[in-house]
């Protein structure tokens, strides 16, 4: 403003300059795109970090979530080795008891069987003596007649002995004797009675 108005210029003209003011400072096209130029690359070097950012973020929740998976997975493993190690130690337990409980039955089995000795030892005792007992009864009485002749007791017996029986003692008696038999006739009358 105080070079314009120091400028002989207008004076001449016979302009007198009261105020200045600048409505637009416009660069040529040229001057233009350079300066746009720029700030088109600063906002697209924010752009492209805003992208990296996001990208970034987007990696970080990825790796996230699969780390929470991972630690899920392994807790839940965690937690099928216990109950499998939980049902092992039951199992053994239970495994120890049954083992007590035979080994505390075949030990009373064993301490019946050590009463029953006694019981058992007089019992056979008991047999014995009795078995000796009937022996003795039976060969007092079987002594008489064991020193007599078996003809006699064959004779005795047929007494009282159905006729078929005496008839085959009879023919016994003849087979026995058959080296000095010459001739012997058997009729099938005499069979009949046999077989009947």
């Amino acid at each position: 403003l105080a070079s314009l108005k120091a400028s002989g210029a207008l004076d001449a003209l016979g302009m007198d300059v009261l105020a200045l003011s600048v409505a637009a400072i416009k660069p040529m096209p040229e001057m233009s795109r350079a300066l746009e130029a720029e700030a088109r690359e600063t906002l697209l070097r924010q752009a492209d970090d805003a992208i990296y950012q996001r990208r970034n973020n987007a990696v970080e929740q990825e790796r996230r979530i699969k780390e929470n998976e991972l630690n899920t997975e392994i807790a839940v493993e965690s937690k099928k080795r216990q109950i499998r190690e939980t049902k092992v130690a039951a199992d053994l337990a239970i495994e120890s008891k049954e083992q007590e409980i035979r080994e505390a039955k075949l030990a009373g089995q064993v301490r019946l069987e050590d009463e029953r000795k006694p019981l058992v030892a007089a019992q056979s005792d008991n047999a014995r003596a009795e078995a000796d007992a009937q022996a003795y009864t039976l060969a007092a009485a079987l002594k008489p007649v064991a020193d007599l002749d078996p003809a006699l007791v064959q004779a005795l017996s047929a007494q009282s002995t159905d006729p078929r029986v005496m008839l085959s003692l009879a023919l016994k008696e003849l087979a026995n004797n058959a080296g000095k038999i010459n001739t012997l006739t058997i009729t099938p009358e005499l069979m009949a009675a046999v077989t009947r």
